[in-house]
């Protein structure tokens, strides 16, 4: 399950990623970093099912900082 929910938030992301760079609009970057933070968060609980806590907390941090990014960018947008 967190394994289709990852590759699922990846694919959203790189779309979001692409649309950007090629329209040049960068009006949705905060979106971008929200689904990206999520990844983050998956992977971070995957790491945390394969007993490898420290790597786990890692992702968890970059989610959190990832998640106070996109709420600034949403603010200011």
């Amino acid at each position: 399950m967190l394994k289709v929910l990852r590759y699922v938030l990846s694919i959203v992301t790189f779309l979001f990623a692409s649309y950007g760079l090629i329209t040049k609009n960068f009006e949705f970057n905060y979106i971008m970093i929200f689904l990206l933070g999520l990844t983050m968060l998956i992977m971070g609980l995957e790491e945390f099912r394969k007993e490898r806590k420290m790597y786990g907390w890692l992702m968890v941090v970059v989610f959190l900082f990832s998640l106070f990014v996109a709420i600034q960018g949403f603010l200011l947008n």
